[in-house]
């Protein structure tokens, strides 16, 4: 499938920016599950610093403002086509090793909830319990926008039962890790069959799994992602992964917009 993006983040300032540093994930690439035919960042109110590679293989690029600015607008742009492999996405690969997808992080650290969780899926093969475990989350945590934050651990999201793709995938990686299995978060974008546009970038989970690499599960869906998504970065959790990310010096106040549209 050929899927056409475009990712507009807008920010406003009630006053001038003092200082801003932003680190921005917004760059997809081809792999096992998609091709990237071309892609774009324009940048307005800032400027470009410097672009790497981090620990977890992600494009990634830094951006500064300062002094004048009351909007800064990111827009990421391009074509990418999908290729429909079961959510496998193949071996492990990239500078981080794979044990440190077994370690908890401050935002998908294993209570009693998770842990409780990830006892109750039974017997049966290794992807089965995974399946059962994403649909045990959908069932348990409502998507109910508004609930959660950026900062909300998956433990304190599964026993409020409400949250978005943001926490449903970071209760699955918490369990699964407590099931034994290396799992790490992933953000990117979803074609909707109901809207070409959105309000925000989405994000799954991702599995290791022995005998056939990283499988990935979305459980704000119930499916393990098909041709429909397109994946952009991978961590440990959602720190890790945000499309954009930084800090911002002075007193003004900032308001932010998002537009996500994609369509075929």
């Amino acid at each position: 499938m050929r899927l056409k993006i475009t990712h507009r983040t807008e920010y406003r300032y009630d006053a001038p920016v003092q200082y801003l540093l932003q680190r921005l994930r917004l760059l997809p690439q081809s792999g096992q599950t998609q091709t990237v035919q071309s892609w774009s960042i324009k940048i307005d109110g800032a400027r470009a610093e410097v672009r790497f590679t981090d620990h977890f293989a992600n494009d990634t690029r830094l951006v500064s403002a300062e002094g004048g600015h009351n909007t800064i607008t990111l827009e990421a742009a391009g074509e990418v086509i999908t290729r429909d492999t079961a959510g496998v996405s193949g071996p492990h690969q990239g500078f981080a090793p794979l044990w440190l997808f077994g370690l908890d992080t401050q935002l998908t650290a294993a209570g009693s909830g998770i842990r409780e969780l990830a006892a109750s899926n039974g017997e049966g093969t290794d992807i089965e319990r995974l399946h059962r475990l994403m649909g045990v989350i959908r069932e348990r945590v409502a998507y109910k926008p508004g609930t959660t934050s950026v900062v909300t651990p998956a433990e304190e999201a599964l026993a409020q039962k409400t949250g978005v793709c943001q926490d449903h995938s970071q209760i699955f990686v918490a369990a699964a890790r407590a099931m034994g299995f290396p799992a790490r978060y992933i953000s990117g974008y979803l074609m909707m069959d109901a809207a070409i546009e959105q309000a925000a970038s989405h994000a799954w989970a991702e599995a290791h799994v022995p005998g056939l690499g990283w499988v990935a599960f979305d459980p704000a869906n119930g499916i393990s992602p098909d041709e429909r998504y397109v994946r952009v970065a991978t961590g440990r959790d959602y720190r890790d992964a945000s499309p954009v990310s930084g800090i911002l010096l002075g007193q003004a106040e900032e308001k932010l917009a998002v537009t996500v549209t994609v369509e075929q």
